[in-house]
């Protein structure tokens, strides 16, 4: 890969595992340094960094609860201290509550806005104070904001839209920084989370999707690597589809 990034720091959240992981190693592929936050999975988290460091670059791993403003705090601290700044964040940690009005637990309801909205913008803060100008900034939404194409996830999608208007005020504010601003939504894709392809719900899901498949987190994680990159500097505010086909 066309090594675009290189000399480039880029902090992806919830990079231990799924798109995350996928999002590390196509920046890392394409020459950027890279942080990598994680919950729990700290072992996951350092074997992504490990599987990256072969293309010369430098991958440290950093832990953070998103919904806990004083570990985002240090955890932003951190990464600017070892690497010196952060040229590009991906907002990709998150969460999912699953679960149709008056059975979702209040407890599940506060820790997904918790980690889907609040932490992402305290994050978002936090970086751009150590951003350069040229900067990117792109969250990881769903197309679960974007219209309801099954019951239970009203509460994933809501925050989803809400990480959407966000990315569009940001566009305008930080323009003046040269500092672009993106969400990508996600259809479906082929990580743990996502049910099995012959169940009654994967059926349903992707009877809806023209491709007729999952995407391959590779896929969403390249579109991320070229809003990430130069070819991509006039582009900002956008709310990008990877989905298969699903809202065309």
């Amino acid at each position: 890969m066309n090594a675009h990034l290189r000399g480039k720091v880029a902090l992806v959240t919830g990079g231990s595992r799924g798109l995350g992981a996928a999002s590390v190693r196509k920046l890392a592929a394409a020459g950027a340094d890279v942080a990598i936050t994680y919950l729990q999975a700290a072992d996951h988290a350092e074997c992504v960094a490990e599987s990256v460091r072969k293309h010369g670059v430098r991958a440290e791993t950093f832990q953070a609860d998103q919904a806990d403003f004083d570990q985002v705090r240090g955890m932003v601290d951190a990464v600017a201290e070892q690497f010196g700044r952060i040229d590009i964040l991906v907002n990709n940690a998150g969460t999912a509550v699953g679960g149709v009005i008056g059975e979702v637990p209040q407890a599940c309801r506060d820790r997904i806005w918790a980690v889907n909205v609040h932490g992402l913008v305290a994050t978002t803060e936090q970086v751009i104070a150590h951003m350069p100008d040229g900067g990117r900034i792109i969250n990881v939404g769903s197309v679960a904001g974007l219209r309801v194409f099954v019951g239970g996830l009203g509460d994933y999608g809501a925050t989803k839209a809400a990480v959407g208007m966000y990315a569009h005020s940001w566009a305008h504010e930080l323009a003046p920084r040269r500092i672009t601003v993106h969400t990508v939504l996600s259809g479906w894709a082929d990580t743990e989370l996502a049910p099995p392809p012959s169940s009654p719900l994967g059926q349903q899901v992707l009877a809806q999707v023209p491709l007729g498949r999952y995407a391959d987190p590779d896929e969403i994680a390249g579109t991320i690597a070229f809003l990430a990159g130069p070819a991509a500097a006039y582009i900002t505010g956008t709310d990008l589809r990877v989905d298969g086909g699903r809202h065309a």
